[in-house]
């Protein structure tokens, strides 16, 4: 019978890697598992990352959107008018305050995005955020647009009664008063008293202050938006052609001049070319 024969060299080779083994396995697997913890490490601090920037961009645009709708209101309360004057304003002529409103809007495309914006990510947050902002932005672009052309609008209506004085001659057919043939006023008679100041009832520019035939000492004033008033029968007058007015302002003195039978102020409003009755806008006392 032979005999297995064992080297004590292959022995303690074996028993070193029964004893190694384990060890290096060991090591091997602690090895990746702080390989795993620095990955997951990095990639917390870039989520963080992530996170802070997402936040800090959401605060931002959440602080424009505060501020636009602020603007927005500030810009609404601007255009709160006295109740006299919106009373005028609205009893313009269509076609006069068809020019103040600059025509229809173009609907809103960002705030129809915003209606069917998905939220479901932070990514979708702040996109929603983003399509406020441009929807608010266009917004105020609008308000603004119309709070100026109803500002404006306000300025150019003539509201004021341009002298102090008793109405004695009202716009519409009459009985001519030198004649007594039935004739038609072009505007409405102010009697008071010689030189007492006549004001413009109405931010514009003077179109024109001249001697014009029946109405005398004549000045015209043009407004914005297709509207100009009459002031006839002046003693006088202290403007010029080109001159800027404002709505009060003093721009000659009553008179008899031309074809008057006494001392008072003729009186028209002109709307797009067409006479109007000037009764129905003056809904404001001249002040002092």
């Amino acid at each position: 019978m032979g005999h297995l024969r064992v080297r004590p060299r292959s022995v303690l080779i074996l028993a070193g890697l029964l004893v190694t083994l384990p060890i290096a396995m060991g090591l091997g697997a602690k090895w990746n598992s702080l390989n795993d913890v620095e990955r997951l490490r990095t990639a917390k601090l870039q989520l963080e990352a992530e996170n802070n920037s997402y936040r800090a961009a959401t605060g931002e645009l959440t602080a424009q959107i505060q501020s636009l709708e602020s603007v927005i209101d500030d810009l609404g309360a601007r255009s709160a008018f006295d109740p006299a004057q919106l009373r005028a304003m609205q009893k313009l002529p269509a076609v006069v305050k068809s020019r103040a409103t600059g025509g229809t809007s173009t609907p809103n495309l960002a705030m129809s995005a915003l209606a069917n914006a998905p939220i479901s990510t932070p990514e979708d947050t702040f996109g929603v955020l983003r399509l406020l902002l441009q929807a608010l932005e266009s917004r105020l672009t609008t308000v603004r647009r119309d709070v100026e052309k109803r500002e404006q609008l306000a300025a150019a209506t003539p509201s004021i009664w341009p002298a102090h004085g008793w109405l004695t001659g009202s716009f519409g057919g009459r009985s001519d008063p030198f004649t007594g043939e039935p004739g038609f006023h072009q505007g409405i008679d102010i009697s008071t008293d010689k030189g007492n100041p006549v004001y413009a009832t109405a931010d514009a520019m003077v179109d024109s202050a001249s001697y014009t035939g029946d109405y005398g000492n004549l000045v015209v004033l043009r407004h914005a938006f297709g509207l100009t008033t009459r002031y006839g029968h002046l003693s006088k007058f202290v403007v010029q052609p080109g001159q800027r007015v404002s709505r009060g302002e003093v721009i000659g003195y009553v008179g008899a001049t031309g074809r008057a039978t006494g001392s008072h102020l003729h009186y028209e409003i002109v709307a797009n070319g067409k006479l109007i009755n000037p009764l129905q806008l003056l809904t404001q006392p001249v002040t002092r």
